[in-house]
């Protein structure tokens, strides 16, 4: 199949892009079952496991613009991973990665990153679960004497539970984020992170601290502290409770649970959280349940349902 991947962005991303890594991680699952891959994605964009078109951001968003008078010759369909404004004249689907306003309408031939995920866009099934590749990341199951926060350093994402749970209890706490705030005594601002040294903090930790206070769409974050085997604090907010189990991690209401939680966080097995994501969250698994998207959408018309984690 020829499959053309779409994103506004340029690939790789340099800095911390979860949506831009989702969207390399699809293009080497694809090509990597075989297919062929063409990417359309902004000026210097290089992937080797894709042929890449270079077009213009504002173009490839332009609502005036038709997507099918981008595609090369042959290709099966488009996969847009941005909100599209106007359906392409060509087969297509697209991925919502973000929440939508209330009230907006749900984007044709929409994609979903989680069940909770679509069932708050419309009620629908079909949804794909965000991958990444195991390979970027470090595998360490003997692990140092600190917890990790890493994301965005705004309320909804909970940041502020994760520093009073540290303080509360003691335990040392690195923060990795996009800018810099005041902290004090045992916890550690190391900036916003990516690559090696992300990897290299991922496989070190304790446990991550997600304490979302929103509905998460999917939660990259979490998947990446699975494949470096480190275990999961978690609420219960959005789509964590599909990503997490007991085996891998603890899903709490409250910061209080949290912390108590924290202190045998430590005894979940490192190669059980290994294992479950590469069970249902690498790039393989996320391209293989594309693929039967496009399959579907190509020989029906319609979205199959997604595929929801035991």
């Amino acid at each position: 199949m020829h499959v053309v991947v779409a994103s506004h962005y340029r690939l790789p991303v340099k800095g911390y892009g979860g949506t831009e890594r989702v969207v390399v991680a699809l293009v080497r699952g694809l090509a990597a079952l075989g297919h062929r891959v063409t990417l359309l994605a902004a000026p210097g964009t290089q992937v080797r496991e894709a042929t890449v078109v270079e077009v213009p951001p504002s173009r490839i968003r332009d609502p005036l613009v038709d997507l099918a008078t981008l595609l090369p010759p042959g290709a099966d369909i488009l996969h847009a991973v941005f909100p599209v404004r106007r359906a392409p004249s060509h087969p297509f689907v697209q991925t919502l990665e973000g929440n939508l306003q209330p009230g907006s309408p749900v984007p044709p031939n929409n994609i979903c990153v989680s069940r909770n995920h679509a069932q708050r866009h419309g009620g629908s099934d079909v949804f794909v679960y965000n991958g990444l590749d195991p390979a970027d990341f470090i595998f360490r199951p003997t692990k140092a004497d600190y917890d990790l926060f890493l994301g965005r350093l705004h309320s909804i994402k909970g940041y502020r539970w994760a520093v009073t749970g540290a303080k509360r209890s003691g335990r040392r706490l690195l923060v990795g984020g996009g800018w810099r705030p005041s902290f004090r005594r045992n916890i550690r601002y190391v900036g916003e992170v990516d690559g090696k040294k992300k990897a290299e903090l991922l496989a070190g930790a304790r446990c991550l601290w997600m304490p979302a206070l929103w509905e998460e769409p999917f939660g990259l974050t979490l998947i990446e502290a699975l494949f470096s085997g480190t275990p999961v604090l978690a609420t219960r907010r959005g789509a964590l409770p599909e990503v997490i189990t007991p085996e891998v991690g603890a899903q709490c209401d409250t910061l209080d649970e949290m912390i108590a939680a924290a202190e045998t966080i430590h005894t979940r097995d490192p190669h059980a959280c290994r294992a479950r994501a590469e069970r249902y969250f690498s790039h393989l698994v996320m391209a293989e349940e594309y693929v039967r998207m496009y399959r579907s959408l190509l020989d029906t018309g319609k979205l199959p349902p997604g595929r929801p984690t035991p």
